[in-house]
Protein backbone atom coordinates (compact mmCIF):
# COMPACT_ATOMS: atom_id res chain seq x y z
CA UNK A 1 0.00 0.00 0.00
CA UNK A 2 0.83 3.66 0.04
CA UNK A 3 2.23 3.50 3.48
CA UNK A 4 4.20 0.57 3.18
CA UNK A 5 5.43 1.82 -0.20
CA UNK A 6 6.46 5.53 1.47
CA UNK A 7 8.74 3.21 3.91
CA UNK A 8 10.65 1.18 1.97
CA UNK A 9 10.88 4.39 -0.11
CA UNK A 10 12.94 6.12 3.32
CA UNK A 11 14.71 2.95 4.04
CA UNK A 12 16.09 3.13 0.75
CA UNK A 13 17.15 6.32 0.59
CA UNK A 14 17.75 6.27 4.55
CA UNK A 15 21.00 3.35 3.56
CA UNK A 16 22.95 6.20 1.02
CA UNK A 17 23.83 7.71 4.35
CA UNK A 18 25.26 5.44 6.74
CA UNK A 19 26.13 3.35 3.59
CA UNK A 20 25.59 -0.26 4.65
CA UNK A 21 26.46 -3.25 3.52
CA UNK A 22 23.44 -3.88 1.67
CA UNK A 23 19.67 -3.88 1.66
CA UNK A 24 17.75 -7.32 1.56
CA UNK A 25 13.99 -6.99 0.21
CA UNK A 26 12.63 -9.95 1.36
CA UNK A 27 9.39 -9.95 -0.86
CA UNK A 28 6.15 -11.48 -0.14
CA UNK A 29 3.03 -9.23 -2.36
CA UNK A 30 0.62 -10.01 -4.17
CA UNK A 31 1.13 -6.63 -5.97
CA UNK A 32 -0.48 -2.92 -5.38
CA UNK A 33 -3.61 -2.36 -3.54
CA UNK A 34 -6.26 -2.07 -6.75
CA UNK A 35 -7.88 0.35 -4.90
CA UNK A 36 -5.36 2.56 -4.08
CA UNK A 37 -5.23 3.42 -7.57
CA UNK A 38 -2.32 5.83 -8.58
CA UNK A 39 -1.51 6.17 -5.06
CA UNK A 40 -0.28 2.95 -5.22
CA UNK A 41 1.65 2.99 -8.68
CA UNK A 42 3.37 5.80 -7.75
CA UNK A 43 4.39 4.48 -4.92
CA UNK A 44 6.10 1.54 -6.92
CA UNK A 45 7.89 4.07 -9.17
CA UNK A 46 8.99 5.73 -5.74
CA UNK A 47 10.50 2.52 -4.75
CA UNK A 48 12.22 1.90 -8.17
CA UNK A 49 14.01 5.16 -8.21
CA UNK A 50 15.09 4.71 -4.42
CA UNK A 51 16.52 1.22 -5.30
CA UNK A 52 18.40 2.34 -7.95
CA UNK A 53 18.95 5.38 -6.22
CA UNK A 54 20.91 2.96 -3.20
CA UNK A 55 22.77 0.77 -6.51
CA UNK A 56 24.16 4.05 -7.84
CA UNK A 57 25.54 4.84 -4.17
CA UNK A 58 27.50 1.40 -4.51
CA UNK A 59 24.87 -0.42 -2.51
CA UNK A 60 23.77 -3.70 -3.16
CA UNK A 61 19.92 -4.23 -2.96
CA UNK A 62 19.20 -7.82 -2.59
CA UNK A 63 15.71 -9.43 -3.60
CA UNK A 64 14.52 -12.70 -1.49
CA UNK A 65 11.37 -14.48 -3.05
CA UNK A 66 10.36 -17.67 -1.18
CA UNK A 67 7.48 -17.03 0.04
CA UNK A 68 3.95 -18.16 -0.48
CA UNK A 69 2.54 -15.03 -2.29
CA UNK A 70 5.69 -15.15 -4.45
CA UNK A 71 6.30 -11.39 -5.79
CA UNK A 72 3.56 -10.05 -8.38
CA UNK A 73 2.59 -6.59 -9.79
CA UNK A 74 4.56 -4.03 -9.30
CA UNK A 75 6.95 -5.86 -6.31
CA UNK A 76 7.78 -7.93 -8.92
CA UNK A 77 9.15 -5.22 -11.34
CA UNK A 78 11.26 -3.56 -8.38
CA UNK A 79 12.79 -7.44 -7.56
CA UNK A 80 14.43 -6.54 -11.15
CA UNK A 81 15.36 -3.25 -10.42
CA UNK A 82 17.66 -5.24 -7.60
CA UNK A 83 21.26 -6.03 -8.41
CA UNK A 84 20.55 -9.76 -7.41
CA UNK A 85 17.23 -11.60 -7.13
CA UNK A 86 17.78 -15.11 -4.73
CA UNK A 87 14.72 -17.25 -5.55
CA UNK A 88 13.75 -20.75 -4.22
CA UNK A 89 11.51 -23.71 -6.54
CA UNK A 90 8.47 -22.33 -3.81
CA UNK A 91 8.56 -18.36 -4.79
CA UNK A 92 7.58 -16.80 -7.90
CA UNK A 93 7.96 -14.32 -10.08
CA UNK A 94 6.11 -11.88 -12.21
CA UNK A 95 3.99 -8.85 -13.35
CA UNK A 96 0.57 -10.11 -13.56
CA UNK A 97 -0.86 -13.04 -11.53
CA UNK A 98 -2.59 -16.01 -12.93
CA UNK A 99 -5.57 -14.89 -11.68
CA UNK A 100 -5.22 -11.31 -13.10
CA UNK A 101 -4.15 -13.28 -16.64
CA UNK A 102 -6.96 -15.42 -16.67
CA UNK A 103 -9.63 -12.96 -15.88
CA UNK A 104 -8.58 -10.37 -18.67
CA UNK A 105 -7.43 -12.89 -21.27
CA UNK A 106 -10.02 -15.56 -20.42
CA UNK A 107 -8.72 -19.10 -19.11
CA UNK A 108 -7.37 -20.57 -22.60
CA UNK A 109 -4.55 -17.73 -22.37
CA UNK A 110 -4.02 -19.01 -19.05
CA UNK A 111 -5.46 -20.97 -16.99
CA UNK A 112 -4.73 -20.27 -13.14
CA UNK A 113 -6.21 -23.40 -11.60
CA UNK A 114 -3.34 -25.56 -13.34
CA UNK A 115 -0.75 -25.56 -10.15
CA UNK A 116 1.98 -27.00 -12.26
CA UNK A 117 1.82 -24.80 -15.27
CA UNK A 118 1.47 -21.32 -12.87
CA UNK A 119 5.50 -22.68 -11.47
CA UNK A 120 6.48 -23.39 -14.60
CA UNK A 121 6.03 -19.97 -15.58
CA UNK A 122 6.41 -17.75 -12.74
CA UNK A 123 8.38 -20.55 -9.78
CA UNK A 124 11.91 -20.12 -9.14
CA UNK A 125 13.19 -22.97 -11.54
CA UNK A 126 11.82 -21.30 -14.61
CA UNK A 127 13.11 -17.35 -13.45
CA UNK A 128 16.44 -19.26 -12.96
CA UNK A 129 16.27 -20.98 -16.35
CA UNK A 130 15.36 -16.93 -18.38
CA UNK A 131 18.12 -15.44 -16.18
CA UNK A 132 15.34 -13.42 -14.18
CA UNK A 133 16.94 -14.67 -10.92
CA UNK A 134 20.74 -14.93 -10.45
CA UNK A 135 20.40 -17.31 -7.79
CA UNK A 136 18.42 -20.09 -7.12
CA UNK A 137 18.36 -22.14 -3.54
CA UNK A 138 16.58 -24.68 -0.96
CA UNK A 139 13.55 -23.54 0.53
CA UNK A 140 15.51 -23.03 3.87
CA UNK A 141 16.38 -19.73 5.73
CA UNK A 142 20.16 -21.27 6.11
CA UNK A 143 19.86 -21.48 2.43
CA UNK A 144 18.76 -18.20 1.66
CA UNK A 145 20.96 -16.03 4.40
CA UNK A 146 23.98 -18.10 2.98
CA UNK A 147 23.03 -16.65 -1.02
CA UNK A 148 22.31 -12.90 0.58
CA UNK A 149 25.67 -12.81 2.47
CA UNK A 150 27.51 -13.76 -1.07
CA UNK A 151 25.23 -11.63 -2.75
CA UNK A 152 26.15 -8.95 -0.49
CA UNK A 153 29.70 -7.26 -2.45
CA UNK A 154 30.13 -3.45 -3.30
CA UNK A 155 27.58 -3.14 -6.36
CA UNK A 156 30.59 -0.95 -8.21
CA UNK A 157 29.20 -1.86 -11.76
CA UNK A 158 25.84 0.53 -11.01
CA UNK A 159 28.02 3.26 -9.63
CA UNK A 160 29.73 3.57 -12.81
CA UNK A 161 28.12 5.51 -15.41
CA UNK A 162 29.76 3.80 -18.15
CA UNK A 163 29.30 0.40 -16.74
CA UNK A 164 25.64 0.76 -15.70
CA UNK A 165 24.86 1.74 -19.56
CA UNK A 166 26.62 -0.89 -20.71
CA UNK A 167 24.85 -3.52 -18.41
CA UNK A 168 21.91 -1.89 -19.72
CA UNK A 169 22.13 -2.04 -23.00
CA UNK A 170 23.25 -5.77 -22.80
CA UNK A 171 19.92 -6.45 -20.73
CA UNK A 172 17.80 -4.60 -23.97
CA UNK A 173 20.01 -6.87 -26.29
CA UNK A 174 19.51 -10.14 -24.24
CA UNK A 175 15.52 -9.29 -23.88
CA UNK A 176 15.03 -8.56 -27.72
CA UNK A 177 16.78 -11.88 -28.33
CA UNK A 178 14.99 -14.16 -26.33
CA UNK A 179 11.46 -12.92 -27.28
CA UNK A 180 12.79 -13.51 -30.84
CA UNK A 181 13.88 -17.56 -29.82
CA UNK A 182 10.71 -18.28 -27.07
CA UNK A 183 8.30 -15.38 -28.27
CA UNK A 184 5.70 -18.38 -29.68
CA UNK A 185 6.05 -20.31 -26.30
CA UNK A 186 3.00 -20.80 -24.07
CA UNK A 187 4.78 -23.44 -21.37
CA UNK A 188 7.97 -23.19 -19.47
CA UNK A 189 8.67 -26.89 -20.94
CA UNK A 190 8.76 -25.70 -24.46
CA UNK A 191 11.08 -23.30 -23.61
CA UNK A 192 13.68 -25.51 -21.71
CA UNK A 193 13.54 -27.90 -24.01
CA UNK A 194 14.81 -24.91 -26.59
CA UNK A 195 17.52 -24.53 -23.99
CA UNK A 196 19.09 -27.76 -25.07
CA UNK A 197 17.62 -29.26 -22.10
CA UNK A 198 17.30 -32.72 -22.08
CA UNK A 199 13.91 -34.37 -21.04
CA UNK A 200 12.52 -31.16 -19.19
CA UNK A 201 9.81 -32.52 -17.67
CA UNK A 202 11.54 -34.20 -15.53
CA UNK A 203 12.96 -30.62 -14.06
CA UNK A 204 9.89 -29.88 -11.65
CA UNK A 205 10.58 -33.03 -9.66
CA UNK A 206 13.91 -32.24 -8.97
CA UNK A 207 15.80 -30.93 -5.50
CA UNK A 208 17.33 -27.85 -6.22
CA UNK A 209 20.97 -29.51 -6.38
CA UNK A 210 19.93 -31.68 -9.23
CA UNK A 211 18.16 -29.07 -11.11
CA UNK A 212 21.00 -26.77 -10.82
CA UNK A 213 23.31 -29.52 -12.20
CA UNK A 214 20.98 -30.89 -14.97
CA UNK A 215 21.06 -27.47 -16.19
CA UNK A 216 24.26 -26.08 -16.08
CA UNK A 217 25.03 -26.13 -19.43
CA UNK A 218 21.29 -24.46 -20.89
CA UNK A 219 21.81 -21.77 -23.72
CA UNK A 220 20.75 -18.36 -23.41
CA UNK A 221 20.18 -16.32 -26.52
Amino acid sequence: GEVHGAKLTGLLRRAADPHPDGVLLLLDTGGVRLHEANAGLIAISEIMRATLGARAAGIPVVALIGSGNGAFGGMGIVARCCSTVIMSEEGRLSLSGPEVIETVRGVEEFDSRDRALVWRVTGGKHRYLIDQAQVLVPDAISAFAQAAFDALQPDTASADPDAALAALQARHAALKARVQAWGDCNDGLQIWARQGIADPERLALLETDAFLAATAHRSLP
